[in-house]
């Protein structure tokens, strides 16, 4: 499981992120990017030490301060089942796939079967 899977699916839903310097958030996650840069709503900010609180209405956490995230558990059930769902479905084969020619990228001619240009 890709944790950007698990946030992209935990939008809109409550989470608290701890940071390094020990600072917790606890809002609604709006959004994260692919560095796991954090978009929060409805945040409640608490201090290292514990002893201070903010309310703020958002805020936005680089990726490189997150410790740890704590997501409730609705939602990696919802994840889980979504990857059941996918490993379920039968594989894909691809026709016609780039790489599987034979003709300049093998050093022959175009169409030649392989070898064909050795004996000439």
């Amino acid at each position: 499981m890709l944790p950007l899977w698990l946030l992209k699916t935990a939008q809109g839903h409550p989470m608290v992120v701890e940071l390094k310097n020990g600072e917790t958030y606890n809002g609604h996650l709006v959004n994260c990017d692919m560095k796991m840069n954090i978009h929060l709503r409805e945040v409640i900010c608490t201090s290292y030490d514990g002893d201070r609180f903010w309310r703020m209405p958002e805020c936005f956490i680089r990726g490189n301060t997150v410790k740890y995230l704590r997501i409730p558990d609705q939602v990696i059930d919802k994840v889980q089942e979504e990857n059941t769902r996918t490993d379920r479905r039968p594989p894909v084969v691809a026709r016609g796939a780039r790489g599987q020619g034979r003709g300049a990228s093998m050093g022959g001619y175009k169409g030649a079967s392989r070898g064909s240009w050795l004996m000439q």
